[in-house]
């Protein structure tokens, strides 16, 4: 078989960005032929930056283990606007939350992400995060700022600063509907 007609049938071609579940947004930088246990197999070799960390994933198993091209501006603005809504925090124990919050994080679904950063995103103005918390919350916003940044074709720290614009808006809002719900209630109880 040859290369043109082998690479006809990927899915993901050479020097693309492509998200990988558990670690985030990475390059391939190649497709490789290894023989692993007397069997040849071809890898993608998928270079993450930042991480400096090299991952080779049989093309064979790439979508089964959820590999994926980056989202589309429709999920780019669909994921942002997540980040509006107000925060949906559970009544559960810690230790179940922060479990949820890893899964979503390592689907490697943005909208799951953006709600992660939603949900545990802390203004100035707000009570400080717990040392696990603020762990979840940066690994959740590297993840979303750094697809953001490669569809977007800019850096990490702009993709970052535009997320939490959305945030910070946000958390002022609420505080003003929470300040007008409060004067209200002090307006009946003194009738």
């Amino acid at each position: 078989m040859t290369a043109k007609k082998r690479s006809a049938k990927l899915d993901f071609k050479t020097n693309e960005f492509v998200v990988y579940p558990s670690h985030g947004v990475g390059r391939i930088t190649e497709v490789e032929n290894e023989e692993i246990a007397g069997a040849q197999l071809e890898l993608y070799v998928i270079i993450f930056e930042k991480e400096k960390m090299t991952l080779r994933v049989p093309t064979a198993k790439a979508k089964a283990v959820g590999m994926r091209k980056l989202s589309d501006d429709d999920i780019i603005e669909k994921s942002l606007k997540t980040l509006k809504g107000r925060a949906r925090v559970k009544r559960t124990m810690w230790s179940r939350r922060a479990q949820e919050y890893e899964a979503k994080i390592n689907s490697g679904d943005l909208i799951s992400i953006s709600e992660v950063v939603r949900d545990l995103y802390r203004s100035d103005r707000q009570p400080e995060q717990s040392y696990s918390e603020r762990q979840l919350y940066e690994a959740a916003l590297d993840r979303m700022a750094r697809e953001i940044a490669a569809v977007r074709k800019t850096d990490d720290a702009t993709a970052v600063a535009e997320i939490e614009a959305i945030l910070d808006k946000g958390a002022q809002k609420a505080e003003r509907e929470a300040e007008k719900q409060a004067e209200k209630q002090a307006a009946e109880a003194a009738a």
